[in-house]
């Protein structure tokens, strides 16, 4: 039970010893004095809290934020002392904002506890007590031995003890870990590989120990002890026999393991980044902000407690006649009274904080997140997923991206390869239809017959046939799993058959050659079987020379049915073309530059006949290598090059790594907007630059830089240098880096700065054989420069998730790699090409929203608290509060709340269309530009400055003026008790929230009916709200000083006249500032505004709003008049003739607005709202 306690509070019990002891089926030993070890259970955790610590632990997290913490202290100070307002005023916001706050966090929480139970549930089957049982994941425990069924992702590490294979092989995918799609064989120990059956595994004796968990994917080191008959017989373990979780079984009908990691210990978990709190640059910049708030409090209160003793160092006025101090003030210690007078004033003045900025953030944020889930454009019909929130404490964060690292397979590639063309005996042919076209021909002869393949097209179509490490899955019935494996080609058709391959080119080519007749129908030892157009052919497989980078080739030397020995070759053209002696070499080469060119991945086959002599030699050369004890690999590599030469060219092949949709155009997209890509993959070199080059992000007039391979510091920290000088030199070419996953280990150990500084200096990096780790280095070793961009992650797979979890922005591709990276991200999408509108669009849209509603909010309670503060001069800093604590408490949850949250979900400065059509416009709002020192202090200037009309202007206006009565009579209004200190406050307070609002109606653009309602609505809320708090006695208040003071101050016609006056004063500067700097010194964004389609159309539908029913318009000057103002005046085109003929709401025709949305699938909600409004954006 305390175990399970410490689990659910986060904490794990410390491993005891560096290795672990691991009973198969959990016999454990009989004797007494054993006690078992403790592991892991199996559930995988990707939440952030639990039923134990939600509370405590989102409590701590929200009181980090410094407002928060603030008006804790506020409201505690309001229950201890004597303060002017009521600790309501503090606490009640304070507890709506923490309430809200912590229910968004736990639904979002929740969320991710529902997918982790999607895993943690699924069904398992395992041996207990001596049969098979159907069992949760989550209850697998280490030593349960495990039965993983084809096609089914391994549950837990298991190792290996036997298969459904008389060898005990198997094999498996492990994309959704590395990245690599190609098949890993794995094997089990001999003594296990027997136990086929649950009643042998229940029967086994075996004991496995091994180290304690680590996160590198491709180590592991173990034995495992069998016991049979009274004798231990003990074996090695390596990586070779652990299978992964998330890894997925292919080609083999079932497997039996025996658990050794579970569940956080598994090393796909540990490659996962301990889940940290993400928060964005525009939370940042808040806290920034209200720090310096926080000083311009503390300033105003300090001096108003020394303006205070200062003005009362008069007796006169220490103690006047009306004002007695009691004894016990009298002898009150200076000091405690100058503290508590300092804590009054801070209390009065708190609000210049504005806690509801946080709640209407958290508000916005929740609510807008929604917009991404709703978009019909990041919707993928094919497999019906639409984009997905995790997390929208980051929207905001889409809009700032400089950097993006995405995964390729499966991210950039749809993971699949397909035969385009080939070139033989330098002739050029493409596949149509399972057929071999000569280039420039047509399908079928004139004939009808298919052309026909002479001997050597055959032979190079044997050569690509065999020359493989090809394996073959039967989908068939499981008694003839066991039988000869060349049955199925004999008795089935070969339509049954699936081919796995160690690379996805091999299996495209395989395909390629079956399709077009030369079909592999199998391997059986030391057999390979072709049938070539229906005619069996075996071939021995004598030798395999296996791929290596160096070489950059692979090749198998074959017996053929004739009895000649034969070597097949294939690699890429530099591997291959300087050893071969005939052939069309330098046709084929051109053939191959013109395949690269079209982006397709190429590899040059060749061939040579050894006699039987040669052959001798060549045997014993290969066999004295390969038994060498020392400096094997040399003379391997050595006897590889003495065989591979002399080599007859048979031709090239071109094979198309298909990249999915658009990503061409959305990596340029990004790269416009100023956005740089990097591309981190676990992939090989070749395949990596390839799909790098097809793609966008290679051009092929980039000069490509090369860190691979290095073995030491100083050897890398050279090559670093070089590449340093190189680019220094040449300034004109763009460079890309290529770097691997060994160089970049020592690139970051000892020369992060100057790898960096290469990298910053490159258009694009090209990082492969990476590790999950890795990936998630490379990212925190940017992210953690002296610049801080803003960095963004996106990929498929589990190895991708410690890098997504790093990044700011961490973005899931719904791939066939499983769900780890989805689960562990804060935004998922189906495909790559999402990501343009994501960012151009939806993070555009986020940012300018949010950024405009932390400024107002900082300006909005600047105006609210310094009449406040420039009161306390006319009331001997008497801590006199100038507003009700009703109004206090209102003025930011319902007076001013609504319209800015509105503009924050529904504002577009620019149209979606143009904002994907011009991603340039991406750079105005880079580098949080629009939450900038300079912009910010803007909004707190234009504060101060409203506020002083606010309070002077109605002091002028009303203080000393004649006030004329309702009833017409004419009084003095200093004498009257009507303009004493609550109406000249609701005076104030009136001016206020009418000009604060039209503020904000002044920075909208983009008008639907709701800015509209809640707009006009908010003032005439505050107007009636006023009148019913004012006009009724209510029995609940044991005072109301507000009685019937609204009503008499709207009884005033000069009060009328100088809220006009005031708000007009406040306005016009402001209307006339965004006049001049639109024509004198427009933005791009502006610019953009003004020339895209949808807002010239705009301009259309003043026209629209007012056709009568027969088409004539009611405003043509009008809508003539915007038309030549802003430059596009349509001489003699009469819009409501010109334009489409749907009715309007009279009933008669109206111009057409689809400009509004230039593309007609546009599908975002919120783009459609108030489109008839939009005309009238500023």
């Amino acid at each position: 039970m305390l175990r399970w306690i410490r689990q659910q509070l986060g904490f794990d019990p410390p491993h005891q010893s560096d290795t672990r002891t691991i009973y198969v089926a959990n016999r454990f030993p009989q004797h007494g004095h054993y006690i078992p070890q403790r592991f892991a259970d199996n559930r995988i955790i990707s939440s952030k809290y639990t039923v134990w610590n939600f509370v405590p632990k989102n409590l701590f997290e929200q009181f980090r934020r410094i407002a928060n913490f603030y008006f804790l202290i506020i409201f505690l100070v309001q229950l201890m002392i004597d303060t002017p307002t009521s600790p309501i005023t503090s606490g009640l916001p304070l507890f709506f904002v923490i309430t809200v706050t912590a229910i968004k966090q736990g639904y979002e929480d929740w969320l991710r506890h529902k997918a982790d139970n999607e895993v943690n549930g699924a069904p398992v089957y395992v041996v207990r007590s001596g049969s098979l049982v159907q069992t949760r994941s989550k209850n697998i425990r280490v030593g349960d031995i495990v039965r993983v069924a084809k096609d089914e992702t391994f549950p837990a590490d298991l190792v290996l003890l036997s298969s459904d294979r008389a060898d005990g092989t198997c094999h498996i995918t492990t994309a959704s870990l590395d990245g690599e799609t190609n098949l890993k064989t794995h094997f089990s120990v001999p003594e296990t590989s027997v136990c086929q059956s649950v009643s042998q595994l229940e029967a086994l004796k075996a004991v496995v120990e091994c180290q304690q968990p680590e996160a590198d994917l491709y180590r592991f080191v173990g034995r495992v002890t069998i016991t049979q008959h009274e004798e231990e017989i003990v074996r090695p373990l390596g990586p070779e026999n652990l299978l992964l979780r998330g890894a997925r079984l292919k080609n083999t009908k079932e497997i039996f393991g025996v658990a050794v990691y579970t569940g956080m210990e598994s090393k796909m978990a540990l490659n996962y980044k301990c889940k940290s709190q993400k928060r964005s640059a525009v939370e940042k910049s808040m806290n920034t902000f209200l720090i310096i708030y926080l000083v311009i409090l503390l300033f105003e209160a300090i001096l108003s407690t020394i303006l205070k003793y200062a003005w009362q160092a008069e007796d006169k006025w220490d103690e006047p006649f009306y004002n007695q101090k009691t004894e016990q003030e009298r002898n009150s210690s200076p000091i405690l009274k100058f503290i508590s007078d300092f804590l009054a004033f801070l209390v009065l003045y708190n609000f210049i904080i504005p806690i509801s900025l946080y709640v209407t953030v958290e508000m916005q944020k929740f609510l807008g997140s929604f917009f991404i889930g709703w978009d019909l454009d990041l919707y993928h019909e094919e497999s019906d997923q639409k984009a997905q929130v995790n997390t929208s404490d980051l929207n905001e964060e889409l809009g700032q991206v400089e950097y993006v690292f995405t995964d390729k397979t499966g991210t950039l590639t749809e993971n699949e390869m397909q035969f385009r063309e080939c070139s033989i005996n330098g002739v050029k042919y493409r596949e149509m239809n399972g057929k071999l076209v000569p280039e420039g021909m047509t399908e079928d002869s004139p004939d009808g017959s298919s052309p026909r393949l002479m001997g050597e097209e055959i032979l190079f179509l044997k050569a690509v046939s065999l020359c493989h490490t090809v394996q073959i899955s039967y989908d068939q019935p499981d008694s003839l799993l066991g039988g000869d494996p060349f049955s199925h080609a004999n008795g089935f058709s070969s339509n049954h058959m699936e081919y796995y391959a160690s690379s996805p080119d091999e299996k495209a080519l395989v395909e390629a050659t079956k399709r077009i007749g030369v079909a592999f129908t199998g391997c059986s030892g030391d057999t390979m079987e072709i049938k070539t157009f229906g005619k069996s052919e075996k071939y021995k497989l004598l030798h395999v020379l296996e791929f290596d980078p160096n070489r950059r080739r692979m090749s198998v030397i074959l017996q053929a049915p004739s009895g000649g020995t034969v070597l097949f070759t294939k690699g890429a053209e530099s591997a291959i073309l300087p050893f071969s002696t005939n052939g069309e070499i330098e046709k084929t080469r051109l053939h191959v530059d013109e395949f690269a060119l079209k982006g397709l991945r190429t590899l040059v086959v060749a061939c040579r006949h050894f006699s039987p002599e040669e052959y001798i030699d060549v045997d014993k050369r290969l066999t004295s290598a390969r038994t060498a004890l020392q400096q094997r690999e040399e003379k391997l590599q050595e006897a590889f090059a003495y065989i591979e030469r002399d080599l007859q060219l048979l031709g090239a092949t071109g094979v198309e790594d298909k990249l999915q949709e658009k990503v061409q155009e959305t990596i340029e997209a990004l790269r416009l907007a100023g956005i740089k890509v990097w591309v981190l993959t676990g992939d090989k070199h070749e395949t990596a630059v390839s799909v790098s080059l097809s793609c966008g992000h290679f051009h092929r007039t980039m000069n490509i830089l090369e860190l691979l391979q290095q073995r030491s510091d100083n050897e890398c920290a050279e090559q670093l240098r070089r590449l340093a000088r190189r680019i220094k030199e040449d300034h004109v070419i763009q460079h890309g880096l290529v770097v691997d996953g060994a160089s970049l280990s020592l690139a970051l150990r000892e020369h992060d700065k100057l790898f960096m500084e290469v990298c910053k200096n490159c258009s694009a990096v090209l990082c492969c054989r990476m590790a999950p780790l890795q990936k998630a280095k490379v990212v925190r070793l940017l992210k953690t420069s002296p610049e801080k961009p803003i960095t963004l992650a996106i990929g498929d797979g589990a190895n991708d998730v410690s890098m997504i979890q790093e990044a700011h922005v961490g973005i899931g591709i719904m791939g066939k790699e499983g769900r780890q990276a989805v689960r562990n991200s804060d935004y998922a999408i189906a495909r790559f090409k999402f990501l343009a509108k994501l960012l151009l669009v939806h993070g555009h849209f986020y940012y300018i929203r949010i950024a405009t509603l932390v400024q107002y909010f900082f300006y909005k309670n600047v105006c609210f608290i310094t009449p406040q503060f420039l009161y306390q001069f006319f009331c001997l800093f008497s801590q006199q509060t100038l507003y009700d604590s009703v109004y206090l408490t209102l003025y930011n949850i319902c007076f001013t709340s609504l319209p800015i949250l509105v503009y924050s979900l529904f504002e577009q400065l620019v149209h979606p269309d143009a904002l994907q059509s011009k991603p340039g416009l991406y750079r105005d709002i880079s580098k949080n530009s629009m939450l900038s020192f300079r912009t910010f202090l803007y909004w707190t200037l234009l504060g101060f400055g409203h506020a002083f009309i606010f309070f002077f202007g109605s002091y002028i206006l009303m203080g000393e003026d004649t006030t004329l009565m309702g009833n017409g009579q004419m009084l003095r209004a200093n004498r009257q008790l009507m303009f004493g200190n609550w109406t000249f406050g609701t005076l104030v307070f009136t001016v206020m929230v009418i000009t604060v609002t039209l503020k904000l109606a002044l920075e909208t653009q983009f008008w639907t009916w709701m800015n509209h309602f809640v707009t006009w609505g908010s003032i005439a809320f505050y107007f009636i709200f006023s009148l019913f708090y004012g006009g009724i006695i209510w029995p609940f208040l044991h005072t109301q000083d507000m009685y019937f003071v609204f009503v008499q101050l709207l009884s005033s016609g000069s009060a009328w006249f100088a809220i006009i006056i005031i708000v007009i004063t406040c306005l016009f500067p402001d209307v006339v500032k965004k006049v001049f700097y639109r024509h004198l010194c427009p933005t791009s964004t502006q610019k953009s505004q003004s020339l895209s389609a949808p807002q010239a159309q705009a301009l259309s539908c003043v026209e629209s709003l007012c056709c009568y029913q027969h088409g004539q318009s009611g405003c043509s000057r009008l809508a003539r008049l915007l038309e030549q103002m802003s430059g596009r005046c349509k001489t003699g085109v009469n819009d409501c003739h010109a334009s489409g003929h749907r009715s309007n709401r009279w009933g008669g025709p109206q111009p057409r607005r689809e400009a509004m949305i230039t593309n007609p699938n546009e599908s975002i909600p919120y783009f459609d709202l108030g489109r008839s409004s939009e005309c009238f954006s500023p």
